[in-house]
């Protein structure tokens, strides 16, 4: 398995402490806003600003390294999982965000637009929004005890 110093390397990145430290805290949990992310960085080696997170997500993000992703009412998410044909589904409730293989064997895009209007399209976004099993199992108890 590849270190994420090696990743970069083969993007032709340079090596930072900082880009090592975010790869590790989105391999360890995805879907996490930039605050989150910087907190972890800190966990990691200490003193960083946002803007230099900022700045690092842009360039793995430019290195295809992480991908972006802006569930509707909430802040941007990235993740470490790109270049396949993955949705997401979405908690209402607390936000939580979970990756779901598309049910299409296709390549990306696994949706086709009605009508394309001359675009090459590469990519189709899909979010599920519901309520997440926590979520649930918090409603049925408040319901049940009331």
């Amino acid at each position: 398995m590849s270190t994420p110093a090696d990743v970069l390397r083969s993007r032709d990145l340079r090596v930072t402490a900082a880009r090592i430290a975010v790869l590790e805290v989105l391999d360890e949990r995805g879907h996490q806003t930039v605050d989150e992310i910087t907190a972890g960085v800190r966990d990691r080696i200490g003193s960083v600003s946002v803007q230099a997170v900022y700045h690092v997500l842009g360039a793995l993000a430019a290195a295809q390294l992480v991908r972006r992703i802006e569930p509707a009412g909430s802040a941007a998410r990235y993740e470490r999982r790109v270049g396949d044909n993955h949705h997401h589904l979405v908690c209402r409730s607390c936000g939580h965000v979970v990756d779901v293989d598309c049910r299409s064997d296709s390549r990306a895009p696994c949706l086709e637009p009605a009508d394309r209007a001359g675009f090459e399209v590469e990519e189709a976004e899909l979010v599920f929004w519901g309520t997440c099993p926590a979520c649930t199992a918090t409603t049925r108890t408040e319901r049940s005890s009331s």
